[in-house]
C-alpha cells in the first residue's frame, strides 16, 4: 500500500510539474495582430485564456449552434472593437465561456473540498455548495468582463488621442494639404496607438478603392466609440454637402475638448464622495489608534 501511495504522489507531482512548465511556456509567449499596413502590434491575452485556447476546438460544434448565434454576433463586434481581430472569433469566445467554468470551476471545487477537509467545522465546510457555485459563476462571467474591460480601455485611449489628432489634421488642412494627405502624414509620424491603427486601416481601404464615406462609416461601425462616431458623422455630412473639411475639423476638436473638460470636472466633483469610504475605513481608525494607544497603554500600566 505504501508503494501505491508513493507512486500516486509521484504521478501527481509529475503532473503538477508538467502543468506548471506548460503554463510558464505559455506565459512567455507574445501574441500579435497584423495591422492594415503589415506591421504587427502586440496584444495581451490573459494567461488563463491562452491556456484554454488549445481546448476550444473541441467545443466548436456546440458553440456554433443556433442557440448561441446572438452571443457570437455580440462577441464578434466586441472583439473587433477591442482590437483583437485575428486572435479570437465569436465562436472561440463562446467556447471559452463554456469551457472556463468547467475546467477552472472543477479546479476551484477541488481546492474548496481540500480546504474543507483541512478546516472542518469552518465557514468553508458550512458553505461548500455556495462557494463552489459562486466560483463557477465567476469563471463563467470572467471572459465577458475581460473583453468589456479591453474594449473600455481601447475606447478611452481613442477618446484621449482624438482631439490632438484633429488639431494636427486641422492645421494641415488649413495649411493647404488635402484631407487624405494630411491623414496619411499623421499616421506615418505618430506612434502606434488604437486611434492610429484604425486610421491606418481606413486609409488602406480608401487606397484599394473604397469610397471615403464608406471607409469612414466602416471605421465608426468597427470601433463604436461615441466621440469618434460623432466626428465621422460630421465628416460624412461635410463630404455630402460640400462644406470645407478644415472648419468641420476645428469645430469637432473644440467640441471634444469641451467634453473632455466636462468629464474632468465631473470626476473632480465625484472625488470627495469616492474618498469618503477609504477615509472612514482606514484613516479615521488609524488616527484613533495613534491618539488612543498611549492613553490605553498608560491605563493598563496603572491597572496592573
Amino acid at each position: 500500500m505504501k508503494f501505491v501511495e508513493t507512486g500516486m504522489i509521484v504521478c501527481w507531482a509529475l503532473c503538477a510539474a508538467g502543468l506548471a512548465a506548460y503554463a510558464a511556456s505559455v506565459a512567455r509567449q507574445i501574441t500579435y495582430v497584423t495591422l492594415a499596413d503589415g506591421r504587427k502590434a502586440e496584444r495581451r491575452l490573459p494567461l488563463v485564456v491562452r491556456l484554454l485556447l488549445p481546448l476550444v476546438p473541441n467545443l466548436r460544434r456546440i458553440a456554433s449552434g443556433r442557440q448561441f448565434e446572438s452571443a457570437r454576433e455580440k462577441a464578434d463586434a466586441m472583439i473587433v472593437s477591442g482590437g483583437l481581430e485575428g486572435l479570437l472569433t465569436g465562436t472561440e469566445f463562446v467556447s471559452l465561456k463554456i469551457l472556463m467554468p468547467v475546467v477552472c470551476g472543477s479546479l476551484w471545487a477541488a481546492f474548496v473540498f481540500l480546504l474543507s477537509g483541512l478546516l472542518p467545522n469552518s465557514f468553508i465546510s458550512d458553505n461548500l455548495v455556495l462557494l463552489i457555485g459562486m466560483g463557477a459563476l465567476w469563471f463563467y462571467m470572467y471572459p465577458l468582463m475581460w473583453l468589456r474591460g479591453t474594449v473600455k480601455r481601447r475606447h478611452f485611449a481613442i477618446m484621449r488621442a482624438l482631439p490632438f489628432v484633429l488639431d494636427l489634421l486641422t492645421l494641415s488642412v488649413e495649411a493647404g494639404m488635402d484631407f487624405m494627405s494630411a491623414l496619411q502624414r499623421n499616421c506615418e509620424r505618430r506612434n502606434l496607438d488604437p486611434l492610429n491603427e484604425e486610421l491606418i486601416r481606413m486609409t488602406r481601404e480608401i487606397q484599394v478603392g473604397t469610397p471615403r464615406r464608406t471607409a469612414l462609416k466602416n471605421m465608426s461601425a468597427r470601433v463604436r466609440q461615441p466621440d469618434l462616431g460623432g466626428v465621422v458623422h460630421a465628416l460624412v455630412q461635410a463630404d455630402e454637402l460640400g462644406v470645407p473639411i478644415g472648419s468641420i475639423l476645428r469645430i469637432q476638436s473644440d467640441q471634444l475638448r469641451s467634453r473632455r473638460f466636462d468629464r474632468a470636472e465631473k470626476l473632480a466633483h465625484e472625488a470627495p464622495v469616492k474618498m469618503l469610504g477609504p477615509l472612514m475605513l482606514c484613516i479615521f481608525p488609524a488616527v484613533f489608534v495613534i491618539l488612543l494607544a498611549p492613553l490605553l497603554m498608560q491605563a493598563s500600566k496603572n491597572i496592573f
